[in-house]
């Protein structure tokens, strides 16, 4: 799909800050690791992404408890749910200069019922004309995500007639309501009931 920056200017999806600390040294050891067995952008990014997809497990998976949303705290505990893994898989592409952002999607059960926002990552490879999405959330029965730069292969295709959506917007930061939700909750269970249903738009400084 074609994604909507929400800052004109590409350096503001390089930048750290609070959520994705990439100036953090466990960040830096982290992608310095990756790229020595690597070397260029395209084999970084996508082994960047099958690292926070396999090796992080989701908390919704795994049943830890925690509730990580820094990118530094998801690789230390290896665990987060979408948002913070998307955290982590950002801060490890900026870290080698590659262009990323956050993007959201609005999902439900098969009945339409539950409604809930999914997070992932847009990331823009050097020589790239556009940006593309990829869902590190992690794999499981029914669950087959990807790294591609051509046609995509999330996790959750979404579903219109079921009123799911793909939110065009491609942000630098993370959305208030998704940072929000993970900051406050001190476990599992509350951010469960905390989880947004939907998002709007959030002014950009």
């Amino acid at each position: 799909m074609q994604l909507i920056p929400q800052s004109p200017e590409i350096h503001a999806y390089l930048v750290a800050d609070e959520a994705i600390d990439h100036g953090h040294p466990l960040v830096g050891e982290t992608a310095d690791a990756l790229w020595a067995a690597t070397g260029d952008a395209y084999s970084y990014a996508k082994v960047a992404f099958e690292f926070v997809r396999d090796t992080i497990p989701h908390s919704a998976d795994s049943g830890d408890p925690r509730v990580a949303w820094r990118a530094s705290d998801v690789l230390r505990t290896r665990n987060g749910i979408c948002y913070a893994k998307s955290h982590a898989l950002v801060a490890l592409l900026r870290a080698r200069g590659i262009p990323a952002g956050l993007c959201y999607q609005r999902l439900t059960d098969d009945d339409g019922s539950n409604p809930v926002v999914h997070g992932l990552v847009a990331l823009r490879l050097p020589g790239a004309a556009d940006w593309a999405r990829q869902d590190p959330r992690g794999n499981k029965a029914g669950v087959d995500a990807r790294f591609s730069l051509d046609a995509e292969q999330l996790a959750f295709p979404v579903r219109p007639e079921l009123g799911e959506v793909d939110y065009p917007e491609l942000y630098a930061t993370p959305h208030p309501a998704a940072l929000g939700a993970l900051r406050e909750s001190a476990d599992r269970q509350a951010l469960r009931r905390n989880l947004p249903t939907e998002i709007g738009k959030f002014p950009v400084g």
